[in-house]
């Protein structure tokens, strides 16, 4: 039987299938009686999502999860899912800027209508032309790093509270970063290394500013 083309795809209705047939490519197996297999067709539609600057058209489930999207279909591993209930922040990435649990929001909810929709932001989309970010560089200067699993998800909340804020306070700092979980509990060298990454952007800052005066 050959593989159904993207517009058969639209019946969510199971069907039962004889082993010795071949739906959707699968190979053939040996038939044994009473033996059928059950595949199940959910309806997909084609939608236009715009990540760390470019366009992307995908055909998605309607309940599929921008997590899911962003590490299989775009291969954006960076992300990470970690509890699967909004308690970790492993998998934050910025939606028009704004920290987001991409394991608890629909990736259809990212879909640009018309000619826009919001810009959706991971941990590879952060670095500055090519080169790494203050915060990246000053993730590896201290440390701040330990079995790195959780890193993204607190870089990217770090990426949006300096955008927000140049110049955070320490509780700004604890504030933002309080819904990122480190099971490392490296939390001292995390905070020396947003330190620096402030400074950092600040001395950039500066030179651009000097430059600017001339």
């Amino acid at each position: 039987m050959p593989a159904p083309t993207l517009d058969q795809v639209d019946n969510p209705a199971p069907r039962l299938y004889d082993l010795n047939e071949r739906p959707f490519g699968f190979p053939t197996g040996k038939r044994k009686a009473g033996r059928f297999i059950r595949f199940s067709i959910m309806n997909k539609e084609l939608i236009a999502i715009r990540v760390n600057g470019r366009t992307h058209e995908l055909a998605v489930e309607p309940s599929e999860l921008l997590l899911d999207v962003l590490r299989q279909d775009l291969q954006l591993t960076g992300s990470k899912r970690g509890c699967d209930d909004s308690s970790c922040g492993a998998c934050t990435v910025l939606v028009e800027g704004v920290p987001t649990l991409s394991c608890t929001m629909l990736a259809m909810s990212c879909a640009a209508k018309e000619t826009s929709g919001p810009e959706v932001t991971t941990v590879e989309g952060i670095a500055d032309h090519g080169a790494l970010a203050a915060i990246q560089k000053a993730y590896g200067d201290w440390g701040g790093a330990q079995c790195g699993y959780c890193t993204p998800g607190f870089m990217v909340t770090v990426k949006a509270l300096l955008d927000r804020n140049p110049d955070p306070t320490e509780e700004d700092i604890r504030h933002a970063l309080s819904g990122n979980l480190c099971r490392c509990t490296g939390y001292t060298q995390m905070y020396q290394a947003i330190r620096a990454a402030i400074e950092a952007e600040q001395e950039q800052i500066g030179r651009s500013r000097v430059r600017l005066s001339r």
